[in-house]
């Protein structure tokens, strides 16, 4: 079988934010690297996580960094040829000072879609294959970070937009939220247990797209 390139683009839970800490998981515990570790020969698994990042909105507190469409392209061509582009963002749009609907968010999610499907950055320039995967509910819990309070709504709402984009794009779709929490600590990063149970569900998903 030729190698295949998996790109997993998103924000902290991919990074592997470690709410128990705070730091970074370690490899073996991150949903990620389990992905790597399940799937074996075969495939390449690049982790392209960052901790804050946006669908498409520049966040003032950092600049420009932190914006997911922004660095979008440039990943996508130094990693090519991928042959699976796993897309999980959309938690970071929920902070308060964005002040988004779901609606919203999801036209960002369209956006960074539409990127990938148009980048050439699969093999032999077509377009690579897409996962988009809707993130996991906040946690209500009384001490959640200041930036996501009254957030939990429009957060349940997100799984309904993410699968009707992914349907009218001819993209694979996840719901996490059906197989992870957010953590009770924090009510926004799934914990180590957690990881473990999307790995695994991720893993399959592949299997079943890649094969």
């Amino acid at each position: 079988m030729t190698e295949k390139t998996i790109l997993c683009y998103g924000d902290s839970i991919t990074w592997g934010y470690d709410p128990a800490k705070p730091d970074r998981m370690k490899t073996n515990e991150r949903w990620t690297g389990l992905v790597k570790k399940g799937l074996f020969g075969g495939y390449t698994v690049i982790e392209e996580g960052l901790n804050g990042r946006t669908t498409v909105w520049d966040d003032p507190l950092y600049q420009e960094c932190k914006n997911g469409l922004k660095y979008l392209k440039p990943c996508l061509h130094t990693h090519k040829p991928i042959d699976l582009c796993i897309l999980l963002l959309g938690t970071n749009d929920l902070k308060k000072r964005f002040s988004l609907s779901a609606l919203e968010i999801s036209r960002g999610i369209t956006v960074l879609v539409e990127v990938i499907k148009k980048s050439g950055s699969g093999p032999d320039g077509t377009a690579p294959k897409i996962l988009l995967m809707a993130p996991p509910h906040l946690t209500l819990i009384e001490n959640i970070s200041e930036e996501f309070k009254d957030s939990y709504d429009v957060s349940c709402k997100l799984s309904e937009y993410y699968a009707k984009i992914a349907e009218d794009n001819n993209c694979e779709f996840l719901d996490t939220s059906k197989i992870i929490v957010a953590s009770e600590l924090d009510g926004v990063h799934p914990d180590v247990g957690e990881h473990l149970k999307l790995g695994k569900a991720v893993q399959e998903k592949i299997k079943d797209i890649m094969e």
